[in-house]
């Protein structure tokens, strides 16, 4: 696994994280047994960044990884645990952007993993007008002086909040969606982000599954996935399904993509590649529901560039046929 620094806080990672929300909740069922597995088999490949959230099955993905911590005394103090509040209820909104909120917050999901600090807590998706009203990030600047938290940062939906956020003293990571069909941040964001070093953690880089090219306009998803229950906004922003586009017109481009594919490739390589491809980027953060998935993400790391001709066909392919398709804050 190659590593990259992740921003300013001077930490090398793996640049193939894992995101956690598929063991934690709303990916369909996934027994204990199996995330557990998926977690070892992440490591085993190299991963060293978990991304995580206390929301994520109510605790229950942070619980998870600190089962693996407790187990693997070799990844304590190596894997980086990047994870998020402010979405758990209770109390819910708006007394999770409290100091109060926010201090019950990040002791439950130090008790929850077993460590003493947080690697880096994000704010996750809160309203614009609580980021900028200031206060939020007062309450993290104040837990980081205690040592609860050795870094934080925010987890936007669009790039007029990563705008704001990027230029917010002590902020220190971003996590954006950005994939093939989410293609804005590279114009909006990357320069700012590393000339303030900035660390970027890559969230939906298959677009809930589409880039994998196996899906089809007929597939049906369990009634606890939110690709069924959020395909058009209705739980959340819809731009955390599908890359916010309409799932026909996604299994449409996705297909597309396709003949674009390099020879002994999958559409799903193609598709994390080209994220890893931009220095901007400190680590991607594809989900994974079992060790194979999370061992085939890993391996990306290891394939050559995409090359400058490619990268201008999937640019032009964006601009051409996605980016009026796409819904929600971008």
């Amino acid at each position: 696994m190659n590593t990259r620094i992740f921003g300013r806080t001077g930490r090398s990672v793996g640049e193939v994280g894992l995101g956690t929300w598929q063991l934690g909740a709303g990916w369909g069922d996934v027994t204990d047994e199996a995330a557990l597995a998926t977690l070892r088999a992440a490591w085993a490949a190299g991963t060293t960044l978990f991304d995580t959230a206390d929301v994520y099955g109510m605790g229950r993905a942070e619980t998870l990884i600190g089962k693996f911590l407790a187990e693997t005394p070799a990844a304590r103090g190596q894997v980086y645990v990047a994870t998020k509040l402010g979405r758990f209820s209770p109390p819910g909104w708006p007394e999770n952007f409290s100091r109060a909120g926010i201090r019950a917050h990040t002791e439950a999901s130090l008790t929850r993993l077993g460590v003493e600090a947080l690697d880096l807590t994000q704010l996750h998706c809160v309203p614009f007008a609580v980021l900028r009203q200031g206060e939020v990030f007062a309450h993290l600047r104040e837990l980081k002086r205690e040592g609860k938290i050795r870094d934080f940062g925010v987890s936007v939906e669009s790039m007029e909040e990563a705008d704001f956020c990027v230029r917010t003293e002590g902020v220190a990571a971003l996590q954006i969606i950005f994939n093939i069909f989410r293609q804005k941040p590279i114009h909006t964001l990357f320069a700012e982000a590393k000339q303030r070093q900035v660390a970027l953690l890559v969230r939906l880089p298959l677009a809930s599954g589409l880039l994998g090219g196996t899906m089809t306009k007929s597939m049906t998803f369990p009634a606890n996935d939110h690709r069924n229950f959020n395909r058009d906004g209705q739980q959340f922003n819809v731009g955390e399904t599908f890359a916010g586009l309409p799932f026909a017109k996604g299994v449409e481009l996705a297909d597309a993509l396709k003949p674009l594919v390099p020879a002994g490739q999958t559409l799903s390589e193609l598709a994390l590649r080209w994220c890893l491809d931009f220095d901007a980027v400190s680590t991607i953060i594809p989900g994974a529901r079992n060790p194979e998935q999370a061992r085939a993400n890993a391996r990306v790391s290891a394939l050559p560039p995409l090359g400058f001709a490619l990268h201008a066909r999937l640019a032009e392919f964006y601009a051409r046929d996605v980016a009026a398709h796409i819904r929600g804050p971008y």
